[in-house]
């Protein structure tokens, strides 16, 4: 097996293109899985993409193609490039041609990619027999899936550019049932390397949450006063994130449209205090610094691959300041250039406290553990519905009493963050919808005062 800087190398020498780049990607996974109080599957899997992006000058300006394929040899990747190389030449010419980024060897170009392995799990599936052994003395029956990955990414191109990311990931997903199925309770967290998790903390929440379900309460639709902890709001914050597109905003498309025309950048989209941002550089969410893409988007170019990616605010004091773009759409909007990143952290001024503490100074509300299959209903209002799932629980007098049903939710993120009457302190956070795919949050708890539960769902 060829190392990915040799695959590199090698299609950057093949390629007859006028420029070329290429990203090589090694993955390495493993996983657990149990059902029923029992560790069932485990695995270990390793892979190797890579990316041929070509560039050809034609007479109308730059024709460019990008083909990607699982690949390990040299002489498989001269067979990617030359697909690529003819690609490009059949193409028309590209709308958002920019000059390649160069650049020099990063100084961590020669180092292998990283690897885990199951081992990664040794302490973590010790204390898993420990909590299996609890839930089987209090009948109950856990389910639950943990994941760790390194990807390590190589971006070569014809114009000297060299980088190498090397970016880790993992979570953890528990759901706790009793035996006769009648109700569940989740938790999930995200993890770099499984040291940070405490299964025995997880468990104790499941016994918690599932204790409140011994007492059930039927509710009708309606709009109440919900409590949503920091899972709960990275899921809706990420969507919100993804949508933040400079061009779409720009063409009316979204949210973030001004009716009158272009963007809302400087207005108040949400109450003061209000913060948005990412930073690939941030400590417990550190993530790639530069850009990577196989193929243009509204929010990114290929010509864009290996641009610096700073941190970025993307709502400050309420006011939204910046949308992702490219160079190219930054041209077209005539905003400043923001790259998208990997990670996320929502903050509100003077927020303290965790979800405990809103549901202690709560008179009758709902606490909605999570939410799932979030779907966008009004790209204009950035209108979202869903289900609650895992979870729901009516809170009187600062206590939790009991579980209720299920609801369909209507909401708006934007809404939400002009809305919410409290908030607790910012903490990393996992998505229970998104998490898979975008792991690397932070996000508070927030009051809601009338959030909108539209209907009831028949989902157990």
């Amino acid at each position: 097996m060829a190392t990915p800087q040799t695959l590199v190398e090698t299609a950057l020498k093949a390629t007859t293109s006028d420029e070329c780049i290429v990203i090589a990607s090694r993955t390495s996974s493993a996983n657990l899985r149990w059902a029923n109080s029992t560790l069932t599957t485990n695995g270990v899997m390793s892979g190797s993409h890579v990316s041929v992006i070509s560039f050809v000058t034609t007479s109308g300006g730059v024709a460019v193609a990008s083909v990607t394929r699982g690949l390990t040899a040299r002489e498989q990747v001269k067979t990617l490039v030359s697909e690529a190389d003819a690609a490009a030449r059949a193409a028309g010419p590209a709308d958002d041609a920019a000059d390649l980024i160069s650049g020099s060897e990063a100084a961590d170009w020669d180092a292998d990619p990283a690897a885990t392995s199951i081992e990664v799990f040794e302490d973590l599936s010790r204390a898993l027999g420990e909590s299996f052994a609890r839930a089987t003395r209090d009948e109950q029956l856990l389910y639950g899936y943990a994941e760790h990955d390194v990807e390590t990414t190589y971006l070569g191109s014809t114009t000297g550019l060299r980088l190498r990311h090397e970016q880790p990931s993992g979570f953890i997903t528990v759901t706790g049932k009793p035996r006769d199925l009648s109700t569940s309770a989740w938790v999930g967290q995200a993890t770099d390397d499984f040291s940070d998790v405490d299964v025995a903390s997880l468990d104790a929440e499941l016994v918690r949450r599932m204790g409140w379900a011994a007492h059930r309460v039927e509710l009708d639709a309606g709009r109440y006063e919900t409590l949503l902890p920091p899972t709960a709001v990275a899921d809706l914050t990420i969507y919100a994130y993804w949508l933040a597109s400079a061009r779409e905003a720009h063409e009316g498309q979204t949210a973030y449209s001004n009716p009158a025309g272009g963007t809302r950048i400087g207005e108040q989209i949400t109450k003061p205090g209000v913060h948005l941002r990412s930073d690939p550089g941030l400590a417990g969410i550190v993530t790639r610094p530069f850009v990577v893409t196989t193929g243009s988007t509204s929010t990114a170019s290929v010509f864009d691959n290996g641009l610096a990616a700073p941190a970025a605010s993307w709502i400050r004091d309420g006011k939204l300041v910046a949308l992702m773009s490219s160079r190219h759409t930054a041209g077209l909007t005539g905003l400043d250039l923001a790259t998208g990143i990997d990670n996320l952290v929502l903050e509100v001024d003077g927020a303290k406290g965790s979800v405990d503490d809103l549901v202690a100074g709560t008179d009758r509300g709902l606490l909605v553990t999570c939410l799932w299959y979030i779907r966008q209903v009004d790209p204009q209002s950035l209108l979202l519905t869903g289900l609650t799932r895992d979870g729901v629980y009516l809170v009187e007098g600062g206590e939790v009493t009991a579980a209720v049903n299920n609801f369909r939710f209507n909401e708006s993120p934007l809404a939400l963050l002009n809305r919410f009457t409290e908030s607790g302190e910012t903490v990393r956070s996992f998505s229970r919808e998104w998490g898979d795919y975008f792991p690397r949050t932070m996000t508070p708890a927030l009051r809601i005062p009338d959030f909108n539960m539209s209907s009831v769902s028949l989902a157990r």
